[in-house]
């Protein structure tokens, strides 16, 4: 039975900034979409950091977190005044790429192989490979996860271990869906093959978080006075409520279909979709706002 209250609706994060003493938000979805920033967004973070509270960006991009600097700077997100730092998918990735001591097979653009740049990387096919690291689809517009099932297979057969650098199953990109690598290690993983996937929902990615958040602040933090906020059920949510962290959830973004008019939806069915979830976010908005 749906409860009759929904968990509390936030007019702005303002309202329980107090409560907690750093942050972690997503990226993606929260802070942008790919094509363009939230001005809401931008001013939510900044007052968090105003307050002299470590403010940190956490993301799922399969990438050095210079590049995901890089990208917001094109997309006009003042980096000093918004956050403080941003800790990456791809940072806790290279960890495990520079302990590989065998070939590599890379699924992914080009463009994400700056995961590899500084590493004594060896590159093969999958047929003389002895790990895939993937990153993402090679053509994430015009690809789908089903136009990999013969490669997939063929990577099971020599039951190759699949390190995937981006758990998100997908993505918006200027109201366009994309996928992304996580469809690909879920596949994988559906015809038996060995996945290790990095990043959120993921407690490592979340433990090297954390650390960085203690530097910041100076003394060690505890996890109820760390908020994150993020927009994905199976990874932001799923990830921070596992570690132990609250969390506000972001009813726009890529699950809005699931509930009604994206900045107005309905709750009843919000809540049903959290409860079908098995998530308990201490707040919800539409969108980050302060």
């Amino acid at each position: 039975m749906t409860p009759t209250t929904l968990c509390p609706r936030l007019t702005g994060l303002n309202e329980i900034a107090g409560n907690y003493d750093a942050l972690l938000c997503d990226v993606w979805g929260v802070l942008h979409n790919g094509t363009r920033a939230s001005n809401r967004a931008i001013e939510a973070l900044s007052g968090f950091k105003r307050l002299n509270k470590p403010t940190f960006l956490l993301t799922n991009a399969p990438r050095p977190n210079l590049q995901v600097l890089r990208q917001l700077e094109k997309l006009d997100i003042p980096l000093e005044t918004t956050f403080d730092e941003i800790v990456t998918s791809g940072d806790v990735t290279r960890g495990i790429i520079s302990n590989i001591n065998n070939p590599i097979f890379h699924i992914g653009t080009d463009f994400d192989k700056s995961v590899f740049e500084g590493l004594d990387v060896e590159f093969a096919d999958w047929r003389s490979a002895g790990t895939v690291v993937c990153t993402g689809l090679y053509d994430d517009f015009t690809e789908t996860p089903e136009d990999y099932s013969k490669l997939l297979a063929d990577i099971k057969k020599r039951d190759l271990p699949f390190i995937c650098a981006n758990p998100d199953i997908i993505v918006e990109h200027g109201g366009m869906m994309r996928w992304c690598a996580g469809a690909l290690a879920k596949k994988y993983d559906e015809i038996g093959g060995q996945t290790m996937i990095v990043g959120k929902p993921n407690r490592p990615v979340y433990e090297h978080a954390h650390v960085l958040l203690n530097q910041a602040a100076g003394r060690t933090l505890d996890n109820s006075r760390i908020l994150a906020i993020g927009d994905g059920i199976n990874t932001d949510i799923a990830g921070a409520l596992g570690y132990g962290l609250d969390v506000v959830y972001i009813s726009a973004g890529i699950h809005a279909a699931e509930y009604g008019d994206a900045d107005s939806p309905e709750e009843e069915k919000l809540q049903e979709f959290l409860n079908a979830n098995n998530s308990t976010p201490v707040a919800w908005m539409p969108r980050l706002a302060w």
